[in-house]
Order: structure tokens, then C-alpha cells, then sequence
């Protein structure tokens, strides 16, 4: 199975699945824990530093990395998202068992802003 670290590499992969689309999804991708190298140019008020470990997408309480726009279920900074968020491929089986796990552990809901 191709993992995060693979996508991240650039590393080739088979089996995407066509029929996956970002907008039938829950955004589970955005509760992934999204590791920053160096070279990324995300927004300051985005980023969690940290002492013991690398920097890393902030997420809020309820887990959601804080760059998700929660109404438009898309990324807010998505011209200066992380690499790693560039390369994870939508329908890859990193992606779909991501998905899966996310399924099977109940059903939650993304908490959108309420207008």
C-alpha cells in the first residue's frame, strides 16, 4: 500500500481509483497529520511549531487542520499548501483507506460555520 511518506516523495503508485472525488468526501484528508518540510511557504497562523518534533499543519480542537474552509469543504491556502498536501492523490489507495477507517469509526460530520 502506498503510504503518506511515498505520496510525499513523488514516488509512483497504481491503483487510483477514478471514482473517488474530493467532493464526495468528508475532507478526511484534513485531519491527517501534515508534516512541514523547509521548503513550504505556509501562512505563519497556520503553522504548529514544535520543540520536540517537526512543524506541522496547525488543527483546531475538533481536529480539522485550520486551513480548511469549512463551508466551501476546500483549502483555504491552497496556493501556498504544504508539498505533501500537493502530492497526496485524490483516489490513491492511501486515500481510499483513509476514507475507509474514517467510515467505519462513525459517522462525524465536518463542523461547518454556521451563517
Amino acid at each position: 500500500m502506498t503510504s503518506i511518506f511515498d505520496i510525499a516523495n513523488g514516488e509512483e503508485h497504481d491503483g487510483i481509483d477514478a471514482s473517488v472525488s474530493c467532493g464526495s468526501c468528508a475532507a478526511v484528508c484534513c485531519r491527517l497529520t501534515v508534516i512541514l518540510s523547509s521548503e513550504d511557504e505556509v501562512p505563519e497562523r497556520y503553522v504548529r511549531h514544535s520543540v520536540t518534533g517537526p512543524d506541522t499543519m496547525a488543527r483546531g480542537k475538533d481536529g480539522w487542520c485550520l486551513a480548511l474552509d469549512r463551508e466551501l469543504k476546500c483549502c483555504s491556502i491552497y496556493d501556498e499548501r504544504p508539498d505533501v498536501c500537493r502530492k497526496f492523490a485524490m483516489g490513491s489507495p492511501y486515500c481510499v483507506a483513509e476514507r475507509e477507517d474514517y467510515d467505519r469509526s462513525g459517522p462525524r460530520l465536518i463542523p461547518f460555520a454556521w451563517a
